[in-house]
């Protein structure tokens, strides 16, 4: 488990059912509880309550379906049968040998008991290698206070609204409070997917964020055509109650708390380690907005107020691909996880004439990608290259991911590396920095099996820098990741700019999950939170200061408005017009497929900011 567990007090919204129909699960669905406890769930009961993006806890059911909530005695039954202490609450009956036993032989993670005995239940979890902490259910804020004092650390919440949430956390501050699911917060996915049965996992993701936390209710994911749900006054959109939204954040860095030490380096010029990166992906509520402030410190140090876009085209070449990437909506292809609508290959003629249509249209850049065709070759990529710089010898050519690199080279016969001066001689500009994803193995092997792997997409990128082809840096989060995986892939984007210096601008994508297969599929969570999208662009900016002087925010999962006020997070580009992007949009996003520069720069002065036009290597052209 990741998440920090100091000052934190976290809450469950939990009620108990007799049974669960679909009519009650999705009626408590709907008024935020998380949780169903009943003593014996059927499969009838458990089928709707999943169905409802609802977890059970019960005291007698099969481990991979529920939570456990069970006596001392069963407890000692479910350690000898290697059940993960994380789903079991032992509850607080019997002499104190007897729990203290169950506890440390189970490793249960809560020991649930009642009001009058908080006290004697936290000197039992406050011995030595004791993991769990103090559960008991609280009827109001008065009783809550009186058993966080008494040592209690998670609260069970019946019939509580979201003001009266809000009046919790208000009390309990400065401590932290923190929603969990059935689950406790800190768990990975990779240690929930062999342990949870089919529905249970799925509707555990759709609860949890990347810490496993559970995730705010409002329905806002990348790609929707819905407002940001960020507070007109804050960065963080972690709580839905009038206390939070009508307020302003603690300014700078007063609600930091124990990011504050690693917040304060940073401003000196000191770059977090791996570890204090993952630890500032942790940041929730005030903390967010210590983090965003820190970032924007750096943004004004680094490149002004100067807000930038690119007058582009994507031309997504091919939809047809035989490689199977669980977060792609567009690919179509024999191996694809998904195979829907028309597959389509553009001729080179095509291709060359949309780039002419762009460059008529004021255009400096085409972005080329596609899906891997299975009948393409380097020659393929060598040949579109070419065609487009004979047409068109000034315009900029932006393509070819480092999975098309691979396999061109392949294909070809060659390395990588004399692969890559083929394309540079032909007219090659710059690689996008995508096929990333998340650059941690242990994340690859599930989203993306049969791609390249970390090192493989590195040694793509230290050649093309080497041959002075510049790129861009991507990292696509909030689907199987978690912070662990965030902060590896910032340090392999680090290691290489340390070497080369050849990345232009770091360009998070969040995920958008609508017509993902792995979402599709119940095996990701439904994209990244709003917090989380601040988190991954400011921590992005402080983690590479003084190395990648670019954080873009994307208009195209975002919206202009959420990518907008990413501008005081750390952002100072707005990335490209694109006129006609297709991939995002066959995953459900509703964003538009083009902009129009105007659009940018209103955008741009309405955050206070100036707008100024570039081409793909930063080079200021027109300056609105």
């Amino acid at each position: 488990m990741t998440l920090r567990t100091s000052e934190i007090i976290t809450f469950l919204r939990t009620r108990p059912a007799e049974a669960a129909t679909d009519a009650v699960a999705e009626a408590r669905s709907r008024e935020g509880t998380t949780t169903l406890e009943m003593d014996a769930p059927d499969t009838v009961d458990l089928r709707s309550a999943h169905k409802a993006g609802l977890m059970v806890a019960a005291r007698h059911a099969e481990p991979s379906e529920a939570a456990l909530i069970v006596d001392p005695s069963e407890a000692l039954r479910l350690a000898k049968s290697k059940v993960p202490g994380w789903l079991i609450t032992v509850t607080h009956g019997g002499t104190d040998e007897m729990v203290l036993d169950a506890l440390a032989r189970s490793e249960a993670v809560y020991l649930r008991t009642a009001r009058s005995e908080v006290g004697e239940a936290a000197a039992l979890c406050g011995l030595p290698a004791v993991p769990a902490g103090v559960s008991v259910f609280v009827d109001d804020v008065e009783q809550a206070a009186a058993a966080v004092s008494e040592g209690a650390q998670d609260l069970l919440l019946r019939d509580w609204d979201a003001e009266a949430i809000g009046e919790l956390r208000q009390h309990l501050a400065p401590s932290s409070l923190v929603e969990r699911t059935a689950l406790p917060p800190g768990l990975e996915i990779d240690t929930v997917r062999g342990a949870l049965s089919r529905s249970a996992f799925r509707a555990w993701l759709q609860q949890v964020d990347a810490s496993g936390a559970a995730r705010p209710r409002y329905r806002w994911a990348p790609g929707r055509a819905e407002a940001a749900p960020v507070p007109a006054q804050r960065f963080s959109a972690q709580w839905p109650d009038y206390l939070w939204v009508g307020s302003s954040g603690p300014p700078e860095l007063e609600g930091a708390g124990d990011l504050r030490d690693v917040l304060e380096r940073s401003l000196d010029g000191s770059r977090p380690t791996v570890a204090e990166t993952e630890a500032l992906f942790g940041a929730v509520g005030d903390q967010v907005e210590a983090v965003a402030w820190t970032a924007d410190q750096l943004r004004r140090r680094a490149v002004g107020d100067l807000v930038t876009y690119v007058i582009n085209r994507n031309i997504n070449y091919t939809n047809m691909c035989y490689f199977r990437c669980g977060f792609c909506a567009f690919s179509k292809g024999p191996r694809s996880l998904n195979l829907r609508g028309d597959p389509y290959l553009m001729s080179i003629a095509d291709i060359v004439g949309r780039a002419r249509e762009a460059w008529n249209r004021g255009a400096t850049e085409v972005t080329l990608q596609g899906g891997i065709h299975p009948e393409f070759t380097g020659d393929f990529y060598v040949a579109v290259t070419r065609a487009i710089k004979a047409e068109l010898p000034d315009m900029h050519i932006h393509g070819f991911t480092p999975l098309e690199v691979w396999q061109g080279a392949e294909t070809s016969g060659s390395t990588v590396r004399d692969f890559l001066i083929r394309l540079k001689d032909a007219g090659l500009g710059t690689l996008p920095g995508t096929a990333a994803e998340i650059l941690d193995d242990d994340v690859r092997r599930f989203l993306c099996p049969d791609k390249i792997r970390t090192s493989q997409w590195a040694q793509v990128m230290l050649i093309a820098h080497e041959l002075g082809l510049k790129s861009t840096a991507t990292i696509m989060f909030g689907h199987i990741d978690h912070h662990r995986s965030w902060a590896n892939h910032l340090e392999v984007i680090r290691q290489i700019q340390h070497r080369t210096g050849g990345f232009t601008e770091l360009v998070p994508l969040p995920f958008v999950h609508m017509g993902a297969p792995i979402w599709l599929n119940g095996k990701a969570r439904p994209g990244p939170t709003w917090d989380e999208v601040v988190l991954i662009h400011a921590v992005g900016r402080i983690a590479l200061d003084g190395l990648v002087p670019n954080i873009q925010a994307s208009w195209v999962k975002l919206g202009l408005d959420g990518a907008g006020r990413l501008l005081d997070a750390g952002c100072n580009d707005l990335g490209g017009t694109l006129m006609g992007e297709i991939i995002t949009r066959s995953a459900g996003a509703a964003h538009g497929q083009e902009m129009e520069p105007e659009e940018f720069e209103r955008t741009i002065t309405a955050m206070g900011r100036r707008p100024g036009r570039r081409d793909t290597e930063y080079r200021l052209g027109l300056i609105a």
